[in-house]
């Protein structure tokens, strides 16, 4: 979660400067969207890593009644 609050901080700054450069605007507004992308694929990836493990540890031993 460390990985999304930076991610995001980056996608912040960018977006910041965007506001106080006006030669480089589109590029930095750009830029933003790509760290805030990538944001959102860490923050993805975590919790189906989560999900993933839950599922296996919700399974359990299955019995087989005859």
């Amino acid at each position: 979660m460390d990985k999304v609050r930076r991610l995001r901080a980056m996608s912040s700054l960018c977006r910041q400067q965007a506001a106080y450069n006006s030669m480089n605007k589109w590029k930095l507004l750009a830029e933003a969207e790509y760290w805030e992308h990538l944001a959102d694929l860490a923050l993805s990836s975590h919790f189906q890593q989560c999900n993933a493990t839950t599922n296996t540890n919700d399974a359990g031993p299955t019995t087989i009644s005859v």
